[in-house]
């Protein structure tokens, strides 16, 4: 079966989020695409008081300066398609309320005939916690816990009732429910974060660092999974950040999904033999504008298709 492919909605600064959105959301479903994706950036710190991912001295990307709602970018890309589906990746699942992003995320699916895909992670930017998290940054992984059970139980059969540390429903009717179940992915790269997805999630998605790299984590995954007795199989989608050149990079230091479209394909090949069901490509952050997107996104995907992917 081929590996289906998704591309991310253009949220960033350069693009106009009313007209690019809806304009980039439609052609990607007219190519091909079977999915579009947003992600969550909440603010840019200036000075920066801490680096990208909290590694010291990693400079945030220019991207990052004004990023869109994700699930505003979603609703926009919803009422432009009819098949795709429409995913997060990911949203920092403790910058939200349990009880709303539930509700949200349910009338998202209905709205659109069941086509979400909620993926979740914990976020690493101290400054964004400090700015809108509903617990402390030591507290995230809890906070996720909460979250994947408040889902569960909103998107559930009625009267829904949940007693948690943050959300406390007393035997109401919540509504509307998702037109069927969302699937919930996790980027989980901890063994911790990893025995929370094989034990509460329904997938896995990881970052594109180079297919030796996924194919080994990907085998432990489904180790842990046999360990701990799950047999739901595991979904998967594989996010991948290419920094497109319009010409062939040559450089010593070249990295995954570094360089032109063949270079970019020819990793999406090697990828894509490790078995996973889906890889999302986000490449608005190297592309001038919605048009330089949608070229690019042709590009790859009918190369893609012609190598086999």
């Amino acid at each position: 079966m081929a590996t289906r492919l998704g591309l991310s909605l253009p949220q960033n600064r350069q693009y106009d989020l009313g007209r690019d959105v809806p304009d980039v959301a439609r052609a990607a479903e007219e190519m091909g695409y079977a999915s579009l994706w947003v992600y969550e950036r909440a603010l840019f710190p200036e000075p920066a008081t801490q680096g990208l991912y909290g590694i010291e001295g990693l400079p945030w990307p220019d991207a990052y300066r004004g990023v869109a709602d994700p699930l505003i970018t979603l609703t926009l890309a919803a009422a432009a398609t009819g098949r795709a589906r429409l995913g997060t990746s990911v949203l920092v699942a403790p910058l939200h309320v349990p009880f709303q992003l539930a509700k949200a995320l349910a009338s998202l699916d209905a709205a659109s005939g069941g086509r979400v895909v909620a993926g979740f992670g914990t976020g690493w930017s101290l400054d964004e916690y400090a700015a809108a998290s509903v617990r402390p940054f030591e507290e995230r992984g809890q906070v996720l816990d909460e979250l994947i059970e408040v889902c569960r139980a909103v998107w559930g059969p009625d009267p829904v009732s949940y007693e948690g540390r943050l959300t406390k429903i007393g035997s109401a009717v919540v509504g509307p429910k998702p037109a069927r179940p969302i699937p919930i992915l996790l980027a989980a790269s901890s063994p911790k974060a990893q025995r929370r997805l094989v034990d509460h999630a329904d997938g896995w998605m990881p970052v594109g660092m180079g297919a030796d790299a996924i194919a080994a984590q990907w085998r432990q995954l489904r180790d842990l999974a046999a360990e701990r007795g799950r047999t739901e199989p595991i979904q998967t989608v594989l996010r991948v950040n290419p920094q497109y050149t319009a010409t062939t990079y040559d450089g010593p230091d070249r990295q995954p999904f570094q360089g032109s479209v063949d270079q970019i394909v020819e990793d999406l090949v090697a990828h894509a033999e490790i078995g996973l069901e889906e890889i999302l490509l986000d490449l608005q952050g190297t592309v001038r504008d919605a048009q330089e997107l949608k070229d690019v996104a042709a590009q790859v995907y009918e190369k893609a298709r012609a190598a086999g992917v």
